[in-house]
């Protein structure tokens, strides 16, 4: 049978490595290749070695959409996983209607970005923002909770999830022989749990992170950078440089590429942090 399976596994896997290649790894490359290079259309680039990296790094929106990412990030990060983590924890304490809250909270998530950001658009500017006068367009602050309050709500019910089949899976053992060591809650939660559930920490904090920097749909939606591109995020930006400034394609894909490195970097960076911490069950 293995020897059956080895010898047709190439046969079977070529169709996949070839859609992985078309579809990913040569546009990749073109990408890379195109960052350094001037052009219209693919087939007109010229080379003009980091011309389109100064350029990127000289311009103040990309900075500012940088900072306004990262900082965007950090909070909501901290705030979802947090938060999921909490609601895991009340919903696998069989409490009445569990599996009705756990439904409820997840729904959010099945909602597509751009109809998000519409929603919350309106909830913002026709009740919150209402009675001062103002909209979500006059201060830049307003977008920036905007964004947190909405990926909060279309995240958290996802995470915990995650979080609640962490928490499951936590040896009632170790449980009873914690209280009868005499530890407190909270030292249950710090010195068991916690460590225990550590493999769903891993992947709750990769998910909002990399969905975090990669934000756009919503970003577009609820705030399109508005007010004067200080609420654009790195994704929005890089939109609107390859496809609103006529000559700046090349300057685009060149900030693609950054923002590529910097996710990459970032997110690995922290699989091996988080992952260092993990415990063997």
């Amino acid at each position: 049978m293995q020897k059956a399976l080895k010898k047709y596994f190439p046969i079977f896997a070529l169709p996949t490595v070839l859609a992985f290649i078309v579809g990913f790894i040569a546009p990749f490359l073109m990408g890379i290749y195109l960052s350094f290079c001037k052009f219209r259309t693919v087939t007109n680039a010229t080379f003009n070695g980091f011309e389109n990296y100064s350029k990127a790094f000289a311009n103040q929106d990309f900075l500012n959409a940088l900072v306004f990412t990262v900082k965007f990030t950090v909070v909501s990060v901290v705030t979802i996983n947090v938060l999921s983590f909490l609601l895991a924890l009340l919903l696998t304490k069989g409490i009445k209607g569990t599996n009705v809250f756990r439904t409820v909270f997840f729904m959010p998530n099945l909602i597509g970005g751009i109809v998000l950001g519409y929603i919350w658009q309106l909830i913002i500017n026709g009740v919150l923002l209402k009675f001062v006068g103002q909209d979500i367009y006059y201060n830049a602050n307003y977008g920036f909770w905007g964004l947190i309050v909405l990926m909060n709500w279309q995240q958290i019910g996802y995470m915990m999830i995650i979080y609640v089949a962490g928490i499951q899976n936590v040896p009632g053992e170790l449980i009873e022989a914690a209280k009868i060591d005499g530890a407190s809650p909270w030292q249950i939660l710090k010195s068991v749990t916690i460590p225990m559930v550590m493999s769903s920490v891993t992947i709750c904090i990769f998910l909002t992170l990399t969905n975090s920097f990669k934000l756009f749909d919503q970003n577009l939606a609820l705030t399109a950078g508005l007010p004067a591109r200080k609420t654009a995020m790195l994704a929005l930006d890089i939109y609107n440089t390859f496809y609103g400034r006529i000559g700046w394609e090349g300057v685009g894909q060149a900030k693609a590429v950054v923002f590529f490195i910097i996710v990459a970097v970032i997110s690995l960076t922290q699989l091996v942090a988080t992952r260092s911490k993990e415990v063997e069950n």
